[in-house]
């Protein structure tokens, strides 16, 4: 091997044994959450008397050029709630006449009952039409539902039934379930990546007392949303930071695990890999704004590092994917000879078990669904589709640490096909 091939083969093998510190570190951490949650027992959430009077609630749909919010205020009509206690907004921020006018029919269809708000533009994003709607919302309590989902008649009052039994509640998020998992294996793959946090993360953080937001299938109380600045414009995750921003302020949170709301899941692995990028970019920014709180705050140490794995967890992706690379290269610009077999095996052996906390952690969250027969589609995705949204979830994490903004992507939904 002649002095530069030499000199590369070396640098590899240098760089490749320093990442296998934190690859080996994130993977342990997938790797004992998954193992955590085997072995707890679901315990049952007390049961909670349907208040005297029920709260007045708002639900609020944002979107932008998307029919299919018709489809989830179609769902939301259903509801068991009180009738008189409860209305409909869609805040629509389309810039297409045709969804505009389809919307504004359906309002007239139940008037009173159905508002549309309009800005003429989409400033600050999600955050700036949600902002937009709450200067329209008499509710006591904000439910927010993305475009795409379609709650259950019984959702309303299960959402609501702890904020209105403890005051210091400000938020109230339930797990999402996925319409459309088996519409391809991007879709499943998207599905088994969700299921980490839904199934794994989240109910950690909800037995530490640090649940987040995922930005819908969630309810806001209005007074504490108001207290509290509104939702952050132009941010990418304006339900992450209102969920730190709640936190810190000594509100309380609750996370369902028994209630579910189905939504779309991306189906295309380029609106996989903008979701990803966009909710890795927005975690991130999230973070960093808050690192001094919760870092070197009051905050005990378990909630400390739920929080940190939680938003910077997405940072375990480039660093695979680079380490994943590396091995490769190692093995390329090595010197030519007989292949031993028990060394190859060995080191092979190390990593992929060095490696694969996260894929584990998938496998689990499939088996604690009841889709482990999804696994060989999800396993196959991940080591293939799983490059291209490990390199899109880079350049966020590229431009969350380097201060830029991002621009909102529209993920394409199947409902707005029907």
């Amino acid at each position: 091997m002649d002095f530069t091939l030499q000199a590369f083969h070396d640098a590899f093998i240098l760089v490749y044994n320093v990442l296998i510190v934190p690859v080996a570190l994130f993977s342990t951490a997938f790797f004992l959450i998954a193992i955590y949650n085997i072995r707890q027992k679901r315990a049952a959430r007390p049961r909670q008397d349907e208040p005297k009077e029920w709260p007045s609630v708002t639900v609020q749909i944002p979107t932008k050029n998307e029919t299919v919010a018709l489809r989830c205020a179609k769902k939301c009509l259903e509801f068991d709630y009180p009738q008189d206690r409860f209305n409909i907004i869609i805040g629509d921020d389309s810039n297409r006449k045709s969804v505009s006018s389809r919307i504004d029919s359906f309002a007239k269809e139940h008037p009173g009952k159905v508002i549309v708000t309009r800005r003429g533009s989409n400033t600050g994003y999600k955050a700036g039409n949600l902002n937009h709607m709450l200067k329209h919302s008499a509710g006591e309590i904000i439910v927010i539902f993305d475009s795409d989902f379609t709650p259950e008649s019984d959702f309303l009052k299960r959402i609501v039934k702890p904020m209105a039994a403890d005051r210091k509640v400000a938020y109230v998020q339930a797990r999402w379930g996925y319409s459309n998992m088996a519409e391809n294996r991007v879709s499943k793959f998207a599905s088994g990546i969700l299921m980490v946090y839904h199934k794994l993360l989240a109910p950690i953080n909800e037995k530490l007392g640090v649940s987040l937001l995922f930005g819908s299938g969630e309810a806001v109380r209005k007074d504490a949303l108001l207290k509290l600045g509104g939702w952050k414009e132009w941010s990418m995750t304006e339900d992450v930071e209102f969920s730190l921003k709640a936190l810190k302020a000594g509100y309380r949170a609750v996370y369902l695990q028994d209630l579910n709301v189905n939504g779309e899941v991306p189906f295309t692995v380029r609106g996989l890999a903008k979701q990803q990028k966009r909710w890795s970019y927005g975690n991130t920014r999230a973070f960093l704004q808050n690192a001094r709180w919760i870092l070197f705050g009051s905050l005990p140490l378990k909630k400390k590092l739920a929080l940190s794995f939680t938003l910077v967890g997405y940072i375990s992706a480039p660093i695979l994917i680079l380490f994943t690379l590396l091995g490769f290269a190692v093995w390329f610009s090595g010197t030519p000879g007989v292949i031993d077999f028990y060394r190859f095996f060995a080191e092979t052996g190390k990593t992929i078990l060095v490696s694969s906390g996260f894929l584990f952690a998938m496998l689990v969250a499939l088996y604690r669904e009841n889709r482990l027969r999804l696994s060989h589609s999800v396993v196959g995705a991940s080591l293939t589709i799983g490059f291209v949204v490990s390199m899109s979830v880079f350049h966020g994490l590229l431009k969350a640490f380097s201060g830029r903004r991002m621009q909102w992507y529209m993920i394409e939904k199947k409902g707005n096909q029907a």
